[in-house]
């Protein structure tokens, strides 16, 4: 059990930071638009990842080198445009959100993009693959209890951010509000692109 808690823990920290993927999921929860879905690709990503780190493929990123140069520079190119797209939806949006009035992004669409934010950010790699899979080797035998309370972490954070955010629905009835929110995601959109450019 110790090796459980300490995973779950550990994948815990690890996930709360703010990022472009936590943004995401917070202002669909708001908007209540795919919300099981965008929390169940969240959390079954970082599953598949946590297991592959735990069971010793962590190697693979550290092998293939050209992998993380890919994901690195295309994780740019996507940050930008939808950190760029959040401060142009902030200056244009005139109106206040009603979800009866908003037209619902496309499931297929929805998907496309938490998994671009999902699998194009090379940090994901680095704390799931390289460092919980590091981490689960002193547990020795245990190393799979330990994956699996990192990969609980991901599914009680992921749905407690997608479902906790709808509480915040009246607050974002006014325009100000959500203006602010798409600026906010726009400046953190664009300050990890910038920090990914300079890895």
């Amino acid at each position: 059990m110790n090796a459980f808690i300490s995973g779950f823990s550990l994948g815990f920290s690890l996930i709360l930071a703010i990022g472009a993927q936590n943004a995401f999921v917070l202002k669909q929860g708001i908007k209540k638009e795919h919300v099981f879905v965008i929390c169940l690709i969240c959390a079954l990503s970082d599953a598949v990842l946590i297991f592959a780190g735990v069971f010793g493929f962590g190697y693979l990123v550290e092998q293939f080198p050209t992998l993380q140069t890919v994901a690195k520079y295309g994780g740019f190119v996507f940050l930008v445009t939808y950190g760029l797209k959040s401060f142009y939806t902030a200056w244009s949006m005139t109106h206040e959100l009603n979800p009866l009035d908003q037209p619902i992004a496309s499931l297929v669409k929805t998907v496309l993009i938490v998994l671009a934010f999902t699998w194009l950010n090379p940090h994901v790699y680095l704390d799931t693959v390289i460092l919980l899979g590091s981490v689960s080797t002193k547990f020795g035998s245990l190393a799979p209890m330990f994956g699996l309370g990192a990969m609980s972490a991901s599914f009680v954070f992921f749905f407690s951010l997608g479902y906790g955010a709808r509480i915040l629905t009246p607050v974002f009835q006014k325009p100000l509000s959500w203006k602010i929110l798409e600026v906010l995601i726009g400046i953190i959109m664009l300050s990890l692109a910038w920090m990914l450019f300079r890895l």
